[in-house]
């Protein structure tokens, strides 16, 4: 089918969303905040368990508000609005991270925790009803493909953005960049003030990339629906009664609130890992990023294609049997001993195992997002886009306080890093097992 001049601009600034958000979870969320906030902290342990506690706040505040909001969007007719709405809170709390200073006060950690988590939930909710676009974007056959794209095109900005962050800002302990430059702006290497930049940097992105959204995507408009807030509560509650009867749907929204939630897990513990376990620098982690972001660019492409001629169930069963390996590989791994047999001192063999697992998770983990949004698609019901994507972030969500909960609370049981890894592998296999169950076509079939 081919599409208007007026349907490929407005699938251009439909990815750019994409491109526009991604740096929260590609510096902030993974490869430059997350690992910077030990020395925020200044203890590994300590600050593992603070940002699992961070996490799931965040998370439990999303899976309560998702879906009633998502309904309320669809009754009144109206999505642009949330996004401009929850793009504020996205901007505010990432530039509100600069606040993070080397072994900071308690006060001072309890008010960057608070800043990531508005952040969070601004990045989450405009996702949400950005993702609610998507069926009025393309066919239903070319989703995947869409999908896909979307999701690739937002890692290239990941990389771009983490390029840039390793290239002008980050400080290495010689004080200088990876490029071997002074932070620029005059910032202050020994006060950690180019890396404390990465909350600017990812607002500023964000204000300037959300322009071509603005202007080039179009929202369907829909007629409001009498009867308000009740009325949208009541449709929600009449939809969730509705999973008794609706098998695929109840099976695919379970099994991707365990796998999903295990996949931030991952994304989310992987900067404090490697700083904590391996003893690596803020720059070795951001190089770990790129090419974990550029291996996810990569193969989100990839599967969307896959998933516009397969499927996406195939993708999501192989990349999360992908994600299983990896992460057994990285709970054996220590750097000084590779699953109980011991290692050189000085041996490189750990990092270059990390750097390898870390394309692994990159390709996987995107791939995996892009054809879990497509199997969302085929389950949703056309007339109720948001609501659908609501209870998307909701079953996205709903557990998310367990992963982070069970790290936080395995680490601080075993007083290792590593074994706190180990309910992550258990929370994808469980995901997997569950998801089997979810017809291939979802609901269309």
């Amino acid at each position: 089918m081919t599409l208007s001049a007026e349907a490929r601009r407005r699938i251009r600034g439909w990815y750019f969303f994409d491109w526009a958000s991604q740096p929260f979870s590609t510096l902030v969320l993974t490869f430059v905040f997350s690992p910077f906030f030990v020395v925020v902290v200044g203890d590994g342990v300590r600050a593992q368990e603070l940002w699992g506690w961070a996490l799931a706040l965040s998370g439990v505040t999303i899976a309560l508000l998702a879906p009633v909001l998502g309904a309320i969007a669809d009754t009144r007719g109206r999505r642009m609005p949330w996004i401009v709405l929850f793009s504020a809170f996205y901007v505010a709390g990432s530039w509100a991270l600069w606040l993070a200073v080397p072994d900071a006060p308690a006060e001072t950690v309890l008010l960057v925790l608070l800043a990531f988590g508005v952040g969070m939930i601004g990045m989450e909710f405009a996702t949400v009803f950005t993702n609610a676009l998507l069926p009025d974007l393309v066919p239903e056959d070319q989703t995947g493909r869409v999908s896909g794209t979307g999701f690739a095109f937002g890692y290239w900005g990941g990389v771009v953005a983490l390029a840039i962050m390793l290239a002008l800002f980050v400080e290495q302990e010689n004080g200088r960049t990876l490029a071997g430059l002074a932070p620029v702006l005059g910032l202050d290497a020994a006060a950690r003030e180019g890396t404390r930049a990465v909350g600017p940097v990812t607002a500023l992105w964000y204000l300037v990339f959300m322009v071509p959204f603005f202007l080039w995507v179009r929202e369907v408009r829909r007629p409001a629906m009498p009867g308000g807030i009740g009325r949208a509560l009541g449709d929600l509650g009449r939809s969730i009664a509705g999973l008794r009867v609706r098998a695929s749907l109840a099976a695919y929204l379970g099994s991707s609130m365990v796998y999903r939630d295990a996949l931030n897990g991952v994304y989310g513990f992987g900067g404090i890992y490697a700083v904590g376990v391996l003893g690596w620098t803020i720059t070795q982690v951001g190089v770990f990023g790129v090419v974990g972001a550029i291996s996810a660019a990569v193969f989100a492409w990839v599967g969307g294609r896959f998933d516009a001629r397969r499927g996406p169930k195939p993708v999501i069963l192989f990349c999360g049997g992908v994600l299983i390996f990896v992460c057994t590989i990285i709970v054996g791994m220590s750097r000084s001993a590779f699953f109980g047999v011991p290692l050189a001192e000085g041996s490189a063999i750990p990092d270059v195992v990390m750097y390898l697992c870390g394309a692994a998770i990159g390709g996987a983990g995107g791939a995996l997002q892009a054809a879990s949004r497509t199997m969302m698609v085929l389950h949703a019901d056309p007339a109720r886009p948001a609501e659908a994507f609501g209870l998307y972030a909701l079953s996205g969500k709903a557990m998310s306080f367990v992963s982070p909960a069970l790290v936080a609370a395995a680490t601080a049981w075993t007083g290792s890093q590593q074994a706190g890894i180990v309910p992550i592998i258990l929370m994808l296999a469980l995901g997997l097992a569950w998801f089997a169950r979810v017809n291939p076509r979802g609901e269309r079939a």
